[in-house]
């Protein structure tokens, strides 16, 4: 009978790189040289998923000292059960992905929030890039296989007028990306707001009619000017309110976008219904999500077309290969969320999804700079508007962490500025 493989150590590596905040798990086995790597980023709360992961986590996943163990109340548990002291004193089996997935989500009672799934997550996909690493797989032929050899992604292109947006779609285009997301001035786009009651507040201010107003003469002007060859995109980003999204879904309609992403709040998605009355526009949904009972009933009754969780913000691989399976059986398809505060790691993750699934949609991409690809080698590569892994043949998740490397590259905190969204009269709005 074979040694158990167990948990021996787990490291939290902050960094940014790319002058964007990542939260980065390392998983270390009791098999000399054998770890995982696993993406945890939230980067606006990195220091709240770091300590879930070093305080909550690590002595769960990696074992403590018996008289440490207590129950619901914090008096200690009877010493003599062995049984249980043994389980909690030396390392998980880290070939049990799903026991260990579930055991995380419930162990602090309250769950399924963004702070503690990102933190799963980081453990979760370091699971599974261990269990390829042993068997000599890269992930996605533990998932079932290759459905196809790279993921087609999408790219943004913004601008300030019609014209801009239409050169930089032009540009992606030039080099061979067949989708992309069109904004002009950003999400809920750029206006002087000029009428703030007296003492507003400060905020990153902007005008949900106006925005409203604007695009679907940008998205007339991208059809004329650019066909109906490239697949055109737009991202609301929660910015209107729900029968605003509904007249927004239906004035874009006749541009045929490949899809319209977050039309909606995910307080307000039963308004997805009332878009489906009015319009074939395809509706992305879920980058907000961080619980399964916030998509699967859009899935189910049909309401939406393409999945986009952040797979940290969902608790990594294992709930997302459950969520495109369910999206398979409807006919919805993946569009995992891919910026920049997803780690190359969790880009790679992505990918390997993106290759498994039957039911792979789109992949939204964000290119990383030399600097970002050096401190995590591996990192998946494009050619041609298509994602591939950097070394085809690589096991597990096939990309690693530059520890010493990540160091030179600290957090810097600071203040988020474009979440202070509000309306032109001063109120706080989603952003």
């Amino acid at each position: 009978m074979p040694f158990p493989l167990t948990l021996r150590d787990l490291k939290v590596i902050l960094t940014a790189p790319g002058g964007i905040r990542l939260v980065v798990v390392k998983l270390e086995t009791s098999e000399p040289g054998l770890y995982g790597v696993g993406c945890a980023t939230f980067t606006q709360r990195h220091h709240a998923v770091a300590a879930t992961l070093e305080r909550h986590l690590r002595p769960l996943l990696i074992g403590q000292p018996v008289e440490r163990i207590t129950d619901a109340y914090g008096a200690k548990e009877d010493p003599h059960d062995r049984q249980l002291a043994g389980v909690l004193h030396q390392g998980r089996d880290a070939t049990r992905i799903e026991d260990t997935f579930r055991q995380l989500m419930v162990h602090g009672y309250w769950r399924n929030g963004p702070v503690l799934n990102n933190a799963i997550s980081g453990v979760d996909m370091a699971l599974w890039d261990i269990l390829g690493k042993r068997a000599g797989l890269p992930l996605h032929q533990l998932l079932g296989g290759k459905c196809r050899e790279g993921a087609a992604i999408y790219r943004h292109a913004d601008g300030r007028d019609p014209v801009e947006v239409e050169d930089h779609v032009r540009h992606w285009m030039e080099q061979g990306v067949r989708h992309v997301r069109a904004q002009m001035g950003g999400y809920g786009g750029r206006q002087d707001i000029r009428h703030r009651p007296e003492g507003s507040p400060p905020g990153a201010y902007y005008d949900p009619k106006a925005y409203a107003r604007a695009i679907p003469p940008l998205f007339e002007h991208l059809r004329a000017t650019l066909g109906w060859e490239v697949e055109l995109l737009h991202d609301i980003h929660e910015r209107l309110r729900p029968m605003d999204a509904v007249a927004f879904a239906k004035a874009v309609e006749p541009f045929k976008l490949f899809f319209l992403e977050d039309a909606l709040a995910p307080e307000d998605v039963d308004w997805f219904a009332t878009i489906r009355q009015q319009c074939a526009t395809p509706l992305a949904m879920g980058e907000l999500f961080v619980h399964p009972q916030e998509w699967v009933p859009l899935v189910a009754n049909r309401q939406i077309d393409f999945l986009r969780m952040h797979l940290s913000a969902i608790g990594g691989i294992t709930p997302a290969r459950k969520a495109a399976v369910l999206g398979e059986a409807f006919g919805v398809l993946t569009a995992w969320h891919g910026p920049g505060d997803v780690s190359p790691i969790g880009h790679a993750a992505n990918l390997h999804l993106d290759l498994a699934a039957p039911n792979f949609g789109v992949q939204e991409w964000c290119e990383f700079n030399q600097t970002v690809r050096e401190v995590f080698p591996g990192t998946p590569v494009v050619r041609n508007g298509y994602l591939y892994p950097a070394d085809p043949d690589a096991p597990g998740l096939g990309i690693d962490v530059d520890e010493e490397l990540a160091a030179k590259f600290p957090c810097q905190d600071s203040v988020e500025e474009w979440t202070q969204a509000r309306a032109p009269d001063g109120t706080a709005m989603r952003p």
